[in-house]
């Protein structure tokens, strides 16, 4: 009886439970907050709920996650830039720019959007933050989970699971975030403007353009080559009409694949041991304000850009211009359909939403270029 005793004793000293604190109940509950966002109110669920998953796992206590196994693997992939190049290689595949090259102009709504990146890096630097540090927070504002990761891997480790987490939880939010600020800065008259049909894209036009954009890109800002090398590559796969099975494995299984890992590890930094402190708390509400900034300028370029060609512009497709692709085109046609339920802006709007991606990497590849040189 004595042993029995005794084994179970040793059992509950070494649970999970002895160590349990109040920053793991925290962070526990957290990632069930972020469980019922995704499943029972549909934000975003393909990333949210792998990502609240991996927050719960992070704050069992003794689990050991980076002794070995797969979580060990997972995190591994993530701090040495493995995963944002594969999910750029699925976008790519799944991006049809014909928008954005029937309608060039578009890309500077993509690049008007980049501005809240710009105006989170000087707050974060007010606050105190270093200039590395301040660019790594200031490319949540791009909304572009996978380019927000790849940065804070080069600039800013330390702060790699605050910005992975507020770059994915507002991608995800973004249906939610969105509507207010783009209402708030157009009229009723704005929102029910109807946009002539694109024209016709040729199949050598999309051959042509990730080939020219790759090589322009990379020669431009060397850093950031292996974002915008995959994500052309994968377009590539789409356009070329010959390879259809790297194509279909790159949108899907691949994607699908790499998603999990990639939310699951994001969750998997949000441990309460680094997540509840007031540096966290400072660079989620900057996210949030560049990422609301990188909307206001993007639906305020459009207002411009309305003025400019005669009313032609609907200037919400210039919220699209931040990268959540497609979700930021989905928002700006439902938002143009509520005001006019004849309304069809999706494939205007997937103009700047792709932009932005290209956009996004690009002003990463600027401050990553900009800081080495500085260095």
């Amino acid at each position: 009886m004595d042993a029995f005793l005794i084994a179970l004793a040793s059992v509950w000293n070494d649970s999970g439970f002895t160590g349990l604190t109040m920053g793991h109940i925290a962070m526990i509950v957290v990632g069930c907050v972020l469980l019922y966002m995704a499943i029972i109110k549909g934000f975003e669920p393909l990333l949210l709920s792998p990502i609240a998953f991996g927050c719960i796992l992070a704050n069992m206590p003794r689990a050991e996650l980076e002794a070995g196994g797969v979580t060990k693997m997972i995190l591994y992939c993530i701090h040495h830039e493995i995963f944002p190049p594969l999910i750029f290689l699925g976008v790519g595949a799944m991006t049809d720019f014909g928008p954005l090259i029937a309608n060039p102009k578009t890309l500077l709504l993509g690049a008007a959007a980049q501005g809240g990146v710009f105006i989170a890096l000087i707050g974060a630097m007010l606050l105190g933050f270093s200039v590395n540090e301040a660019a790594a927070i200031g490319i949540i504002g791009g909304a572009d989970g996978p380019t927000a990761i790849y940065l804070a891997t080069k600039l800013a480790p330390n702060l790699l699971g605050a910005i992975a987490v507020a770059a994915y939880s507002y991608m995800s939010l973004v249906p939610l975030i969105q509507p207010p600020i783009m209402k708030l800065f157009t009229s009723e008259e704005d929102r029910k403007i109807v946009m002539g049909q694109l024209r016709p894209v040729t199949k050598f036009e999309k051959l042509v353009f990730p080939v020219a954009s790759t090589i322009f890109v990379s020669l431009l800002l060397p850093p950031v080559t292996p974002l915008i090398g995959m994500l052309m590559l994968g377009n590539l796969f789409r356009e070329s009409g010959c390879t259809d099975r790297l194509s279909d494995t790159s949108q899907n299984a691949l994607m699908n694949t790499v998603t999990i890992f990639l939310a699951t590890g994001t969750g998997l930094t949000m441990s309460a041991e680094s997540f509840l402190n007031v540096q966290t708390i400072m660079i989620i509400c900057l996210g949030l304000v560049a990422f609301a900034a990188g909307t206001c300028m993007g639906v305020i370029f459009g207002k411009l850009m309305q003025m400019a060609d005669g009313g032609k512009t609907n200037p919400l497709i210039g919220s699209a211009g931040v990268s959540a692709v497609p979700m930021a085109a989905r928002v700006s046609q439902i938002v143009g359909q509520q005001a006019n339920p004849s309304n069809f802006l999706l494939m205007h709007a997937m103009g700047p939403n792709v932009a932005g991606v290209i956009g996004t990497a690009v002003a990463a590849g600027t401050m990553l270029a900009m800081l080495k040189g500085a260095a």
